[in-house]
């Protein structure tokens, strides 16, 4: 297929950026979305062009590295899937694709479609951890019963990638559903709950001091992200925050 492609340029953290527009031809619909921006780049290098800077990594939906905003969605037109899973067959012959970063006062530009997601994890050092000891007296983590159901609500939560997807798709730039996911997996299990008192308030107050906008309540976090981490952490965010509001120092 024979695609125009619209994609975000911009050199630096400092300057301006800009759409600029480039031609593709003979792309396979059994091209992933990362493969194409891959011949891209090949064909800008081949003219003696600066190619496209973009994040990848593992580029099978693990490690949550890939971030573009494809024809205004996160990852693009499939649902529960990441960048470097979407396929091109999801696209026709003749289209034009704009190609854009993740957009967040929190998420700033470093070139092109790459943004500085260190955020994430300053949120995660304030307290997204649990005590261990490592004295030589650990104690293996399947000897403490844990329910079943506590048990899968907290791997379902865990499943989060920290894309960063939910950010881009909140007109608002909230991070409540990543803070929400991280928390909830710790906080349904025994180990998380030695720092559950100040576990929330802390990472929240690292949410807001990164410049993170406040929840809507309009979902669209949960609809783009493609883990489908759900609302409920959101809603034992709160609970958690409000706790620790009334019990912590």
């Amino acid at each position: 297929m024979n695609l125009t492609l619209k994609i975000w340029r911009q050199k630096n953290a400092e300057t301006k950026g800009k759409i600029e527009a480039y031609k593709v031809n003979d792309i396979s619909e059994h091209m992933s979305f990362l493969e194409m921006m891959d011949v891209l780049n090949e064909q800008i290098i081949n003219e003696g062009g600066e190619p496209v800077a973009f994040d990848h990594d593992c580029r099978e939906g693990i490690c949550g590295t890939c971030s573009m905003v494809i024809n205004g969605k996160p990852h693009g037109p499939s649902k529960a899937i990441t960048t470097c899973q979407l396929h091109m067959r999801s696209f026709n012959d003749g289209d034009t694709i704009f190609i854009e970063p993740w957009r967040a006062n929190a998420f700033p530009v470093i070139k092109d479609l790459v943004v500085d997601r260190g955020a994430f994890d300053r949120i995660i050092q304030a307290g997204g951890y649990v005590s261990v000891n490592t004295s030589g007296n650990t104690i293996d983590a399947n000897a403490i019963p844990i329910p079943k159901d506590d048990a899968d609500t907290a791997f379902d939560a865990a499943t989060c990638i920290g894309c960063g997807a939910c950010v881009a798709a909140c007109k608002n730039s909230s991070a409540m559903l990543f803070v929400g996911a991280k928390v909830s997996q710790l906080a349904l299990l025994p180990q998380g709950q030695t720092e559950s008192t100040d576990r929330a308030r802390n990472m929240v107050a690292q949410m807001d001091k990164e410049g993170f906008g406040a929840c809507t309540n309009t979902g669209a976090c949960s609809a783009e992200c493609p883990k489908e981490i759900s609302l409920e952490n959101i809603a034992r965010l709160n609970r958690e925050f409000i706790k620790g509001s009334m019990v912590g120092k």
